[in-house]
């Protein structure tokens, strides 16, 4: 992925509304922009736009289904996204560890006078 693509992923996923309808997606199989509006607190108008940038970043795929699209997660893109958030975090804690030792070091070198 490139870094543009990242970002974009990074935004769609940073979005509550637009989880709530990846967990939807997940729970159900698919939905179309009807059904969850129905189940969340949004119009059936922001849904479908939640859903569009999640097509976009590919997170989800549409299919026709009547007058309405049915989506569904791509769960090879959704493991992607996780990856990277689990090496985002694991970089962060390594830099947290290093802050707490200089920390505790510091601490320390006062204690000692």
């Amino acid at each position: 992925m490139s870094a543009a693509v990242d970002d974009d992923l990074w935004s769609a996923v940073g979005d509550p509304t637009r989880r709530r309808i990846l967990d939807l997606l997940l729970a159900d199989g698919n939905g179309t922009a009807t059904s969850l509006s129905e189940r969340l607190p949004v119009t059936r108008q922001a849904i479908a736009k939640h859903l569009g940038v999640l097509d976009r970043v590919g997170l989800v795929h549409a299919a026709p289904y009547g007058r309405e699209r049915r989506y569904q997660v791509d769960e090879a893109q959704l493991a992607r996204a996780v990856a990277q958030l689990s090496a985002v975090g694991a970089a962060w804690d390594s830099r947290l560890q290093r802050i707490k030792r200089i920390a505790e070091a510091i601490q320390r070198s006062r204690d000692d006078q």
